[in-house]
């Protein structure tokens, strides 16, 4: 550890950024931040911890921002003062990254990305993601906080897909993550701003392009979300993301998007195309590390006549009903395996739940 905190050191010097994401990733961290008048510091277990290191000036972290971007990349910034891209550097790694102004000048963020996809089963997902993945049409979503793992379990399921079936799958990404190879299946790539103009234009033209699946890196709107729910009635697999902290919590905020009037026709749409909602959640281990839970909910002809007929507060009440029959489970079973497995602390379970006066209860029950 002490020859790479010096290679680091010697790095700043430099103000080479390619070297210092080299170096950082020796330290096996998720991120790394440069914001002016602090040193480097990169994100290990959910933690923020600064690098032996100078502090950087306005120039050196402009400096290092600009020497990954091109012309056009640097006219978009400057012209927005935001920047989403992604990148691959040979021999280091591959990253998505976010250029930002602060007062005191640019600011950067940068996520490391696997450049091996991990498996279903490397990954620690349950088999029933196995099974899900070899539905021909619907809708299935992968919701929870910025940093929950959303795009990884993703990238797994995909994989799975590539390994196994014959499938046309078009991704749309702002910015494009993980870079699939073709194996079985055939891979179209779509990075938001470099390849198209928008994620609903893009879902548009898909449905000319012969998917069998696509993936939405983000449904921000009413009119992706729309689309997405579009093309899961007429024929193909659609993969979603949201920032929702709960299963029964992302069918709300889908329907709340859209007006009044239209909420029905977004409810029925919605109870016959959704196939699964998969709510994840990072948290760090005992010692260190992270573990996922996950909260699945896999619908069935109950849930879908809840949601069409808005009563999606029964949705959870539901989910634990005949578990072992329908491979559902709640966030807070899952809490409870791990704190009685003792992998996780009751500080960091009772802070990372959405339901923690229940997980409570469930506590004192033990």
């Amino acid at each position: 550890m002490s020859e790479e905190v010096a290679a680091a050191e010697s790095t700043a010097k430099k103000v080479d950024i390619k070297k210092l994401l080299k170096s950082v990733i020796a330290f096996k961290s998720s991120d790394l931040h440069l914001v002016v008048g602090s040193e480097p510091q990169i994100r290990i277990d959910k933690e923020l911890r600064p690098l032996n290191l100078p502090v950087l000036s306005a120039t050196d972290v402009e400096e290092m921002a600009y020497s990954l971007i091109e012309d056009k990349q640097k006219k978009e910034f400057e012209e927005h003062n935001e920047l989403d891209f992604s990148f691959e550097l040979k021999n280091i790694g591959r990253f998505r990254a976010n250029y930002y102004r602060t007062i005191h000048g640019i600011g950067c963020a940068f996520r490391m990305i696997p450049i091996e996809i991990p498996t279903l089963d490397e990954y620690g997902n349950p088999p029933i993601f196995k099974e899900l993945v070899k539905r021909e049409k619907g809708l299935i979503l992968v919701t929870g906080p910025t940093g929950s793992g959303k795009s990884t379990t993703l990238a797994s399921m995909l994989h799975e897909i590539n390994m196994t079936e014959r499938r046309h799958i078009i991704t749309i990404e702002d910015p494009v993550e993980f870079v699939h190879k073709n194996n079985k299946s055939l891979f179209s790539q779509r990075d938001v701003g470099s390849n198209t103009e928008s994620f609903a234009a893009a879902l548009k033209y898909s449905l000319r392009q012969d998917p069998d699946i696509i993936l939405i890196g983000e449904m921000r709107d009413a009119e992706t979300i729309g689309a997405a729910l579009t093309a899961a009635e007429t024929g193909h697999l659609v993969f979603g993301t949201l920032h929702t902290n709960s299963a029964p919590g992302t069918i709300n905020r889908i329907i709340d998007v859209f007006a009044g009037e239209e909420q029905a026709q977004i409810r029925a749409q919605l109870a016959s195309s959704l196939v699964a909602v998969i709510s994840q959640t990072l948290i760090s281990r005992i010692g260190s590390g992270k573990v996922a839970t996950q909260e699945i909910l896999i619908t069935n002809p109950a849930i879908q006549n809840q949601i069409r007929e808005d009563k999606v507060h029964q949705i959870y009440s539901q989910m634990q009903l005949n578990q072992q029959e329908t491979f559902m489970t709640t966030q807070t079973q899952q809490l409870i395996e791990l704190l009685q497995k003792n992998v996780i602390s009751k500080e960091n379970a009772i802070k990372n739940s959405n339901r923690p006066e229940e997980l409570l209860k469930m506590i004192e029950g033990l």
